[in-house]
Order: structure tokens, then C-alpha cells, then sequence
């Protein structure tokens, strides 16, 4: 069964216009109410978070209108992390969790992620039901059986305090003073509050949203920000997260950057010393760097590479039975603690192990050496598709040609936005260069013949 409506991280586009409308919203719920509901059972209950944009408001409703009219009775949360709505889902003993957030993307699109009763989100074969059920017709429940809404008041705390329970016990943050970036998104009240109650000074930006600053030149996607508060405060460690904190970076005491595969070398390495990574493997994407993998080999670990995207990465560890993966985007997914990527608990990781090894930042984000690596996006308009341009595919071949043997190409279309991204390695800095740049060019040339 195909997917159309939901992508790599359930429904996503611009507010207002299909799919992101009420009208759909109302309809997704409706089916998701109805995926879910046992006919003719009682009791059944779903968890809806939001991170901070303006359009959330509009989504919630209708998705609770959805839901309600199928049986569902809803819990909203209002503005908690991603990672906070799979902790909840399961410890609330809901069948349903609902996250209202496009990530890392501006405030004027949004999505919706669905998570099942066990905290993970969906599979592909979940969505692909439900969305059958969309195109369909949607039976309502019975006047008698129409659910109910109430606010939760204390679902942060509830995450607040599970996260730090993630910390090591007889380890303490005083003495460090922190920078913490939240993105004006859904952890900017949970984030800096744990790291405080856990001993940190913290430096707390990027929280004071008001619908339509979400992301604006903050966060994970734009690190500058930190990196000049952690300089001008004189910090030890900036944590840099995304709109709903489910990925995060790091950033030294000098305001230098350290990505998801740093982070996931660190991690790796000290869990193997503990006799705590599963399998002695780490799991990761295509889009990895070619360097994580030789840090990983040189220590008798292997690297399980996944299609991109952080749901891909988790479906892969649930398989293998492995308990530490992410992206170089800075998911890290650490199945011991969470079920999908927590941007807060992964500072706290490696806040703890600055605490333990009294070593600066910037030792421990200097895992291993990357291989240089180039990326490059490239927009187009909807309803075309420049990869399938014969010029493009001839070039994208030679490209491969040339670069064989001393690094790679990976060229994909984005799954939450009109973007293909052109990614290559190479040793040969001047060859990657060229080799991207051949590319880039082809396919901005099909873009415009298509358009």
C-alpha cells in the first residue's frame, strides 16, 4: 500500500494549503480515531503535543475535532517536545500520540506525526492504512460515544522529570555554565529549567516565542547564534536544538560546532567501554560520514547505515535489537531512554561525560576526522521532478565515474521539503568541489525546463 500524503515524517507542508489545512486535519484525526478505535470499546485516549507556531492552534482543534468525533478522548499537552508526546503516549497509556510541528522548517509550514501506543511513531504500513482511511468514507461514533478533551497541566513536568532521570546519578552540572538555544520552540520552557535543576548557569536564548519566530536564525539549523553567546558569556558548552528539540548540536567553549555523527562517535565509543552498546553497533544513514565509519571500525564497532530519516534509523534498531543511533543532522535516538530522537537528552549525555572526564568541550567534540564532504540543495517546483531528466542521470553517472574508488555521491529528493540534495565525499577537496558543482548544474537546468 503507497503513501502520498505522508512523507518521511508523517504530514508536512505550508499552513493553510493542502495538506496542512483544518480540513485535512479534522479528516487525519477522523482516521487516525478510527485506525485506532476498537468498535463498540470505551476508554481509548490520545496525547496531542504542539511545538510554538501560530497555526498550531488551528491544528489542534481540528485534529481533536477528528478525534473526538470517532471515540477518541483527547489530551492536549500544548507546547512540549516531540520526544516528550513518545514518552507520554506510552506512560500515559494512551493508543495514540500526536506531535503538531514541522521540525526545523520556518513557522509557516507545520506537520503532524503520529506515535502508537508503544511511543514509536508509526510504520510505513501504519500510514498507508490511515491514509487509505482518509480517502475513504469515515464512520463517525455514535452520539453516545463521542469523546471528550481536557488540558493536561503537568505533562511537561512529567517529561521534565523523566529527562533527568537520564542523567548519571552522583553526577552534577554545577560549575558549568551552559548555553541553551531552544529555537523559540517547543522546549523553551522544559530545556533550560531541567539543565538549572540539574546545577548548570544557564544561558537561555531563543525562548521567547510568539508564533512566528520559531527557528528565526536560531537553533539547530542555524548555530550562529549560540556560538556567540556561549563566546560572549564565556561558556563551557552551547546545545543548540531544533523547533520541536528532538535533534540537537553542540558547540565548544570556542563556539565551534560538533554534528550528530561527533556526538554519536562519543557516545558510541564510551557505551562500548561500559559494555552498554548492543551489538557493538551504531546505527546511522546514508548520510553519515565516511569518517564515523573508520572511527567505528578502528575500535571493533560497525556501522549500520539506514535511508534517511530518524524513523528509519529506529525501525532499524528495533530490528537489530541495538540501543544508539541518529543523524548527522543531530537526531540521536537512545532507545534505552527514549523512542525517537531527544535533542535534551543528548546534551545531557554529553554534559555528563564533561562531568565525568573533567575534559573542555572541545576534546570531546574531536571524536574523529571527517572526510570532506559537500552538500548542496537545490529547490523545485512541485509536481516536478528533476532527477528523472536524462541529462541529469548522464551526469550524475559520470560524476560517479569520476569520484569512484576515492569517495562517493549520494544525490535524493528531501521527504519534507521541494528540495534534491546533492551530497558527495572525497578525499580530493578540489574533485568534490567539481563534482558536486557538475551536478548542482544539471539538475538547476532541469529545474528550469520543468518549470
Amino acid at each position: 500500500m503507497t503513501r502520498k500524503l505522508f512523507g518521511t515524517d508523517g504530514v508536512r507542508g505550508r499552513a493553510n494549503t493542502y495538506p496542512m489545512t483544518a480540513e485535512m486535519a479534522l479528516k487525519l484525526g477522523a482516521a487516525a480515531g478510527r485506525y485506532f478505535r476498537h468498535e463498540g470499546s470505551a476508554g481509548h485516549r490520545v496525547v496531542i503535543g504542539k511545538d510554538t507556531r501560530l497555526s498550531g492552534y488551528m491544528l489542534e482543534n481540528a485534529l481533536t475535532a477528528g478525534l473526538t468525533s470517532t471515540g477518541m478522548n483527547v489530551l492536549l499537552l500544548g507546547p512540549v517536545p516531540t520526544p516528550a508526546v513518545g514518552f507520554l503516549t506510552r506512560s500515559m497509556r494512551a493508543d495514540l500520540g500526536v506531535m503538531i510541528s514541522a521540525s526545523h522548517n520556518p513557522h509557516q509550514d507545520n506537520g503532524i506525526k503520529f506515535f502508537g501506543p508503544d511511543g514509536f511513531k508509526l510504520s510505513d504500513e501504519a500510514e498507508a492504512e490511515i491514509e487509505a482511511i482518509v480517502a475513504g468514507e469515515i464512520t463517525p461514533a455514535e452520539p453516545a460515544l463521542i469523546g471528550r478533551a481536557r488540558r493536561i497541566e503537568d505533562g511537561r513536568g512529567r517529561y521534565q522529570e523523566f529527562v533527568k532521570t537520564t542523567f548519571p546519578a552522583g553526577l552534577r552540572l554545577d560549575g558549568l555554565k551552559v548555553v541553551i538555544d531552544c529555537a523559540h520552540g517547543a522546549a523553551y520552557k522544559a530545556a533550560p529549567e531541567v539543565l538549572w535543576e540539574l546545577g548548570a548557569e544557564v544561558i537561555a536564548v531563543g525562548v521567547s516565542p510568539n508564533g512566528t519566530n520559531i527557528n528565526d536564525h536560531v537553533g539547530s539549523t542555524h548555530t550562529q547564534t549560540a556560538a556567540q553567546a556561549v563566546v560572549a558569556h564565556g561558556a563551557h558548552l552551547g546545545i543548540s536544538l531544533d523547533g520541536d528539540a528532538d535533534r540537537v548540536m553542540i558547540l565548544d567553549e570556542t563556539g565551534r560546532v560538533a554534528d550528530g555523527d561527533q556526538i554519536m562517535a562519543l557516545l558510541a565509543s564510551r557505551w562500548a567501554e561500559e559494555g552498554r552498546l548492543k551489538g557493538g553497533t551504531l546505527v546511522a544513514t546514508v548520510m553519515s560520514n565516511l569518517g564515523l565509519e573508520r572511527f567505528l571500525t578502528q575500535r571493533g564497532l560497525r556501522l549500520e547505515r539506514t535511508a534517511v530519516g530518524d524513523r528509519y534509523v529506529v525501525e532499524a534498531m528495533r530490528r537489530g535489537g541495538w540501543n544508539l543511533g541518529g543523524e548527522q543532522s543531530g537526531h540521536i535516538v537512545m532507545t534505552d531512554y527514549a523512542t525517537t530522537g531527544d535533542g535534551l537528552i543528548a546534551g545531557l549525555q554529553f554534559l555528563a561525560e564533561m562531568a565525568r572526564t573533567a575534559h573542555p568541550a572541545s576534546r570531546l567534540i574531536d571524536q574523529f576526522q571527517t572526510v570532506p564532504q559537500l552538500l548542496q540543495n537545490i529547490r523545485y517546483p512541485a509536481g516536478s521532478n528533476p532527477l528523472h531528466s536524462a541529462k541529469v542521470q548522464a551526469t550524475i553517472a559520470a560524476n560517479e565515474q569520476r569520484i569512484a574508488g576515492k569517495g562517493r555521491i549520494l544525490i535524493r529528493k528531501s521527504g519534507t521539503e521541494p528540495l534534491i540534495r546533492v551530497m558527495a565525499e572525497c578525499e580530493d577537496a578540489s574533485l568534490l568541489e567539481d563534482v558536486v558543482q557538475d551536478i548542482v548544474t544539471a539538475v538547476q537546468q532541469a529545474t528550469l525546463t520543468q518549470s
